[in-house]
Formats: structure tokens, C-alpha cells, sequence
């Protein structure tokens, strides 16, 4: 048995922190093993993994492989069909939204949404929310094609969301752009911001689908499928239909929206079995209650994590404010508030003997990071929480 908490974007809906024990004998995929990982679910996530080996060779009894199939047939286009309306039926997304499936990652929309948006208005500007690496990053890359505006003080660390009411909101703003968790740092909105009047744009890509949302309180979401809804290589884009058709002239074709809402999605080569694995989580979601049982597993899994923190005498310290602290990511410094480097090295050693890896915090923050995405089970959080509760007793006050 090994363990896996993942942060490189590869399938981390399946890579949990419990992985599978891969038979050697592939012609007996039930052999694949995922020991202590999924025994609860109404509908393992793993079969989404053998449903794809099954289909890898020969899918639906064509005779070739997804990654052989034109994305112009018929074949794909029921694949790329199939997925929007399960999206749709997911987030109950009203009829004048369009769903694209392009590509370039979360990155590639930090360049897309203000060539696509930021001329709404005459003023060329944006309003930021800056609450951690990532719409950092959004908001640098923004201001190569307008005025960015970051709406709160400049934040010391992020640790915290600033209260709404110290946020100076531009009116003559094009669109309000935050991301909703932030997973380097641990930060998660629990509220949706109040654009008052303006557009507001959200980076999902980690929480996406962990919970219910309002899809009419935005302008346009994207999220990159890879954390809980798919594989690395296709990002979601839900964009109301009236913003189609402002992007900027030095937009590149394949960034513009408007295109790629009329060629649905397919103006160049999509990434094909990118879009069918998220067709078959999607499919998981569904089959396992939905994001709103996705919310109610996630509140479970990372209150274990929180609750042994916060019970620690200090042991374990988390930074976040506890009225921001994320659901899908929970990084914590072991041994005192800074971390001692020589008891967080003896943890994540532990943890690897006890087959959990890449518990390592960011590279930026140092420290430990527990991912809990959907595909997490709770008995996943709960082996966590077993071995904290353990390294606490072995070396607290030693």
C-alpha cells in the first residue's frame, strides 16, 4: 500500500493520499488494489480508472482508442456532448451560459479572461482580489492588457481574506476576478463576493464541484479539471453569452471565447481523453449524490484534519484564520508556529513508511499540506488523522 497527496495535476481526483497497489497482472484489472482508500463509496472512483483501461484499446466496440478517434466524428462529439449536459445537470447551469473545454491550464486563463474581458468597458480596468499565489499570478499577468486594481490592502501574508468592507471596488470596473481557494496558502472563500453590479470572474479550478454553486452570481467560472473533476490537460470555462464577442484585437483565436463558443470547443485539436475522463467523474459525482454530497464529504474529511490541529496544545499550527481555512487543502508547521524543520522531516518520513507521500508543503511556505479533494475518502482522512494523533504522542514535550 502507498499513500499519495498529490499537487502536480495529474489526476489528482483518483491520487487521493491512499494510492492503489497496482497488480502486475493487467489482464485482472479487479486486482488493481486501493487498500483502505475507498471502501465506502456508493461508487468507487477507481472504476472510473478501470472503466478507462477497459476502453483504452477498443472503446464502446469501435475497434480504436479514444486517443485514435477523430475529435470531428460523430464518436467524440457524443463523448463532448455527453459532458457538457452532465456538467450542466451538475451546477444546474441556466441555458444562456456557454461550457467550453479549451486548454492551456488555470495559467492559460489568467491571460484569457482579461484579453476576453477587460474591454468591456471603456476604462480598460479590473478589480482584484489578491488572497494568494495564484490570483497574484492572475493579477500580474492582467495587467499586461489593462489597469488592475487590487481592491484590499496589500496583504503581509496570505493567511486571511480581508473583511468585504475594507475593499475599494472600481464602478467603472470591467469585471471583479477572485480565486475561491487558494492551494498553496490554504485559503477558500466560504462566501461569494459582492461585485455590486460589476462581472464577476472566479477562479475555481481547486474546488470546483466540491460544493454547490450559484452559477448565475458570475460572469464566467473556469477551473482546471485535474483537481476534481479530471485529468491535466483541460480547463472548464462557463461564460455567460452576453460577454461573448469583446475580447481585445491582439487576443489570440484560440483564447477567444466568442470562437470557441461556435465551434464548440473545437476550433483547433481538443485534448480529447482529457474530456472523457472528466465525462467519467462527472458520471462519479453524479452517481455519489452530487456536489452537495461532495460538500458534506468534504466538510468531514478536513474538520478531522482541523480538529487534531486545534486540539494539539500548539503541537500542530495552522496559519489560516479559521473563518477562511480551506476544505480542499490543510497545510499545517509541526512543532512550534515556524516550524521545526527537524520534527516535520521525522513526520513526512513516518508518513512515507506508512505509505503517504507528497505531504510536503509548497516549495514557498515550507511546512505540511494535506490535500483532500473529492475522490478523498473520509477513511483516507481519518488514516491521517491516526497518524497525527500518534507523532503528537511520540513527540510533544519530548
Amino acid at each position: 500500500m502507498s499513500m499519495l497527496l498529490p499537487h502536480n495535476g495529474c489526476l489528482d481526483l483518483t491520487s487521493a493520499f491512499i494510492a492503489r497497489t497496482v497488480s502486475q497482472d493487467l489482464e485482472n484489472p479487479a486486482s488493481l488494489i486501493r487498500s483502505e482508500l475507498m471502501p465506502d463509496m456508493m461508487c468507487d472512483v477507481l472504476q472510473v480508472l478501470l472503466q478507462a483501461q477497459k476502453e483504452l484499446l477498443n472503446y464502446s466496440g469501435l475497434g480504436i482508442s479514444i486517443l485514435e478517434m477523430s475529435h470531428r466524428s460523430s464518436d467524440f462529439n457524443k463523448i463532448l456532448n455527453k459532458t457538457e449536459s452532465l456538467l450542466r445537470e451538475l451546477l444546474n447551469i441556466p441555458g444562456n451560459y456557454k461550457v467550453l473545454f479549451l486548454q492551456g491550464g488555470g495559467s492559460g486563463q489568467f491571460s484569457a479572461v482579461p484579453l476576453n474581458l477587460i474591454g468591456l468597458k471603456g476604462d480598460r480596468c479590473a478589480d482584484y482580489l489578491v488572497t494568494g499565489t495564484w490570483s497574484a499570478k492572475a493579477a500580474k499577468e492582467a495587467e499586461k492588457y489593462g489597469k488592475v486594481n487590487v481592491v484590499h490592502p496589500k496583504l503581509h501574508s496570505y493567511t486571511k481574506i480581508p473583511e468585504p468592507s475594507s475593499w475599494t471596488l472600481t464602478p467603472s470596473a470591467s469585471y471583479v476576478y477572485y480565486c475561491c481557494n487558494e492551494t498553496v496558502h490554504g485559503v477558500e472563500f466560504s462566501f461569494t463576493p459582492e461585485a455590486k453590479g460589476v462581472e464577476l470572474v472566479c477562479d475555481m479550478s481547486s474546488n470546483f464541484l466540491s460544493r454547490p454553486v450559484d452559477v448565475s452570481k458570475f460572469g464566467l467560472i473556469f477551473a482546471g479539471a485535474q483537481k476534481n473533476v479530471g485529468c491535466a490537460g483541460v480547463t472548464v470555462v462557463i461564460v455567460r453569452e452576453d460577454l461573448l464577442g469583446h475580447a481585445l484585437k491582439e487576443c489570440p483565436v484560440v483564447l477567444d471565447y466568442k470562437v470557441q463558443a461556435e465551434m464548440s470547443s473545437l476550433y483547433n485539436t481538443p485534448p480529447c481523453f482529457s474530456i472523457y475522463i472528466t465525462c467519467l467523474v462527472l458520471e462519479w459525482i453524479k452517481n455519489n449524490g452530487g456536489s452537495a454530497a461532495m460538500e458534506m464529504l468534504n466538510k468531514q474529511k478536513s474538520s478531522r484534519i482541523y480538529d487534531i490541529i486545534d486540539s494539539s496544545n500548539g503541537f500542530y499550527v495552522c496559519p489560516v484564520d479559521v473563518s477562511c481555512r480551506s476544505r480542499m487543502n490543510v497545510p499545517f508547521r509541526v512543532g512550534r508556529k515556524d516550524g521545526d524543520e527537524a520534527l516535520e522531516k521525522k513526520f513526512l518520513d513516518g508518513a512515507h513508511e506508512r505509505g503517504m507521500i507528497s505531504l510536503k508543503g509548497h516549495r514557498s511556505v515550507g511546512g505540511i499540506r494535506a490535500s483532500l479533494y473529492n475522490a478523498v475518502t473520509l477513511e483516507d482522512a481519518e488514516a491521517l488523522a491516526d497518524y497525527m494523533t500518534h507523532f503528537l504522542r511520540e513527540h510533544h514535550y519530548k
